[in-house]
Order: structure tokens, then C-alpha cells, then sequence
């Protein structure tokens, strides 16, 4: 069962700006990644789902709840963590946490004892009674964590959930989420325009740009072996992809990559030969994988070497509907 429907999704800001554009997509249970350029449209479509946002046209459900009238009955299924600072720095981890978990409707001893599991969760515990103005952003980022999961949501909206963080404390990010995923059993969704974020976390796809859907699809489709293999040399590229286009091989030289169209086990040998003959130092071979920068690329900019093929095409306009599921 799809946990969100959209049908035909627009939103426009005046008359200039179309932040969704008839976006159409159906999501099931999984770790989601949604990803976009910045200006995509990813904010705009989670405060909508959410209900804090009008569509201009189109509709949007959350667990087969319409976004425009039950707004308030879908929060209380839902945990929300915005990109950006919105703590109060005067209060502690514990009141802070321990407040939202009370507004969301849980009992006093409920939203205590809930309010200690999440921060332990995060990595907060032994810090849970410093006031947040003092905490790095890190720690800001999993005291927005523990409130989104105080109140036991069936659905998390993670918008940019490591924005502004180091590389450290990115990567303990994301293993946070990865876990409030696979151990709590939780649907998330997570926002972000770093595609190397979304690969390391998530199963399923929604790549979107300009407000219209690219593709939805598990995350393995996008990241399989293609049909070209990946020859690279310390030096001599140009040398290399001469000798193998001679040898009637479909070859295309990328700075000191050459990228060989791989039809059969013929190419090893040749490429070995080759590098031997020339005296060239092989630095690796492998076949090359689709990558989700793909998705982004102009086709003009598409490898030669490749035909279009469903991994690497894009949907287009978004008309059609997608699922995703774990």
C-alpha cells in the first residue's frame, strides 16, 4: 500500500515560479531518497505533504489522508526534520524534546520516557541537560532527529538532514538515519541534493528536477554494470585508445580513462596485449556502473559508447506514475 499519492502535484509561487510541476509519484514502505538540485522543488513538495503548504492544483494523500483537510490528523503519524535552525537556544535537549512530545499528544510519563530513548538514540544522553545554544551543529542536527522520532511517527521527512555538518559528522549522520530506518522499521524520506548521501542510505529513488519527476525506481537499477569497461593508465591514454580502436574495438579516450564498449570477453586480451606492446602501466580495469549524476546530465553529454537503456534514461515529464518501495 502506497504511504503517499500524488496526482498531477503543482505549486506556483505567483506567476514566474513553478516549484511542482504536475508531479505524479506513489510511495511505498522503504528508506526513500529524494533527490534534486537545490531549488528542485524537495521542500516544497515535503510542507505539502505535510499540510502546511496549498497546492495550486492537483492533489497530494499521506496514508489515504487528503494533505488539504486533515493536515493535523496526518502530523500526528509524521515526524518532520527541516533543513534549517529552529531550536530555541535557551532550552535543554530534555525540555526541548520532552515539549514536542507532549504537543504531539503524548501522555506526561509517555513523553518522558520517550524523550530519553530518542536522545540515546541520537547520542545525546550525556548531554541532554546542556542548553542547545551550546551545542555544535551536529548536535543540532540530532536534537531535530529526536523530535521527529519523540512521538513514535510511521512516516519521517528529512529535509537536508546533513546540511552544514563536516564530513564526520555527516557520516554519523546518515548511519543514524540508515538505522532509524532498518531497526525502528520507519518509512523515511530523505531530502537532499548530494547524490553520494542518498547511495550510501537508501533503497529507492525519487529523482526530481525543476519540479517534475525524472525517475522513481529502486537505487540498484541506477547503480548496474554497464556494457563499457573502464581501462586507466598512468600515462599514454591517447596511445592506448589508438592501438584498441585499431583492433576494431568502440573505444572513447576521457582524459587518462579510456572507455572500451565491452560486447564480449574479447576487450580483456586486447586491452592487456595492448598495454604490454606499448609498455603502458595499468593502473585498473573494471566495468564501469551507471552513477545518479546520469539522471542530471544534458544528453549531448551522454558516452558515446552507451545506447540509452532504463537505467540511465530519465521518465521525462513526470506524467506517469511511479511506486517505490523498500
Amino acid at each position: 500500500m502506497a504511504l503517499i499519492i500524488t496526482r498531477d502535484l503543482t505549486k506556483r509561487y505567483g506567476s514566474a515560479v513553478t516549484a511542482l510541476d504536475h508531479l505524479t509519484l506513489e510511495v511505498e514502505p522503504g528508506v526513500i531518497g529524494l533527490v534534486g538540485a537545490n531549488g528542485a522543488g524537495k521542500t516544497t513538495l515535503i510542507k505539502i505533504l505535510l499540510g502546511l503548504l496549498e497546492p495550486s492544483s492537483g492533489s497530494a494523500a499521506v496514508f489515504d489522508l487528503d494533505v488539504t483537510r486533515h493536515g493535523a490528523e496526518i502530523r500526528q503519524y509524521v515526524g518532520y526534520m527541516p533543513e534549517h535552525d529552529c531550536l530555541p537556544p535557551d532550552m535543554t535537549a530534555t525540555e526541548f524534546v520532552n515539549h514536542m512530545g507532549r504537543i504531539s499528544g503524548l501522555p506526561r510519563g509517555a513523553s518522558r520516557e520517550r524523550t530519553a530513548e530518542v536522545l540515546r538514540h541520537v547520542g545525546l544522553y550525556e548531554e541532554r541537560y546542556r542548553q542547545i545554544g551550546g551545542y555544535s551543529t551536529g548536535m543540532k542536527q540530532r536534537v531535530k532527529l529526536a523530535q521527529a522520532l519523540v512521538h513514535d511517527p510511521r512516516l519521517l521527512l528529512l529535509d537536508e538532514p546533513t546540511n552544514g555538518l563536516d564530513p564526520a559528522g555527516r557520516d554519523e549522520m546518515l548511519e543514524l538515519v540508515r538505522r532509524t530506518g532498518t531497526e525502528f522499521g520507519i518509512t523515511v524520506v530523505v531530502a537532499s541534493h548530494l547524490l553520494g548521501e542518498i547511495e550510501r542510505v537508501c533503497d529507492y529513488l525519487l529523482a526530481i528536477d525543476a519540479g517534475r519527476l525524472l525517475r522513481a525506481a529502486p537505487l540498484a537499477t541506477f547503480t548496474k554494470r554497464t556494457g563499457t569497461l573502464t581501462v586507466e593508465v598512468e600515462e599514454g591514454a591517447d596511445r592506448l585508445a589508438a592501438s584498441l580502436g585499431g583492433s576494431g574495438l568502440a573505444v572513447h579516450e576521457d582524459g587518462h580513462l579510456v572507455l572500451v564498449r565491452l560486447d564480449d570477453d574479447r576487450p580483456y586480451d586486447l586491452i592487456r596485449d595492448a598495454a604490454a606492446e606499448l609498455g603502458l602501466a595499468l593502473t585498473r580495469i573494471e566495468q564501469r556502473r551507471h552513477r545518479l549524476e546520469d539522471l542530471f546530465r544534458e544528453p549531448a553529454d551522454d558516452l558515446p559508447l552507451e545506447a540509452p537503456t532504463a537505467s540511465t534514461a530519465s521518465t521525462g515529464t513526470g506524467d506517469g506514475t511511479s511506486g517505490a518501495r523498500a
